[in-house]
């Protein structure tokens, strides 16, 4: 029987959906996300001395996906989702137990007794992400410049050059469409999808960008301003 895992707090971050989302946390340090804490964890004591960590942990749930089962191999999205590896050897959401681990930079702390929050950077979190735990980050011994990067390495330094066209441009602000271009500068396409006719679209802060891809770039075609829709984490294991 397994345990039950209580969430302690819920990430609310600019993606209602999973598209999109950086495919690891840190490849994006500007994109902001809040944690905050559920009713039961409203303890401003528990976070007493997490200000003096510059980087955290969080231990999270794919919330998205815990319902689909697991699978021993799956096809990472970097190797063009045509070589299969063990689960074990991956990110894939798609686990025995569908926890994901994130490390992010600790920006501000909110110590309102009633209901605490942290204010993070780089996290690929889907709004309304249950968190399970938070640990601080530890130079000494979660840091290892000697490790070795397995299949990453193949892709370590892809980027896509983004182009966001001045008519499309002057609907948002120069501090949203530099973020825009980090986002979509890591490709979110899977990567065996190579139709230069097709449109990809997904929801980001407000806004429903659509944009294509022909000749290595990718073009924004439009945003959209749409109604923000705040999602609640739920436990899923």
């Amino acid at each position: 029987m397994k345990e039950i895992l209580s969430t302690i707090a819920v990430a609310h971050s600019e993606f209602p959906t999973k598209f999109g989302i950086p495919r690891q946390s840190g490849i994006v340090p500007e994109l902001r996300t809040r944690i905050v804490f559920e009713p039961e964890f409203s303890n401003a004591d528990s976070l007493r001395g997490l200000e003096e960590f510059s980087h955290i942990w969080l231990v999270w749930g794919f919330s998205e996906v815990g319902k689909e089962g697991w699978s021993p191999t799956v096809r990472p999205p970097r190797l063009g989702g045509n070589k299969r590896l063990g689960v074990f050897a991956t990110r894939s959401p798609f686990r025995p137990n569908p926890i994901g681990l994130s490390c992010v930079r600790l920006i501000s702390m909110d110590l309102n007794p009633k209901k605490p929050a942290l204010l993070v950077g780089g996290a690929d979190l889907m709004d309304g992400t249950p968190i399970y735990d938070i640990k601080p980050y530890l130079t000494t011994t979660d840091c290892h410049p000697e490790a070795t990067k397995g299949f990453l390495l193949q892709n370590e330094d892809y980027r896509i050059n983004v182009e966001i066209p001045e008519t499309v441009s002057k609907k948002i602000s120069p501090e949203k469409a530099a973020l825009l271009k980090s986002i979509l500068a890591e490709d979110p396409r899977p990567a065996y999808h190579d139709d230069e006719n097709r449109v990809y679209g997904f929801p980001f802060d407000g806004l429903e960008v659509s944009f294509s891809v022909s000749g290595g770039t990718l073009y924004v075609k439009d945003v959209v301003k749409v109604k923000k829709q705040r999602q609640k984490g739920k436990p899923i294991l």
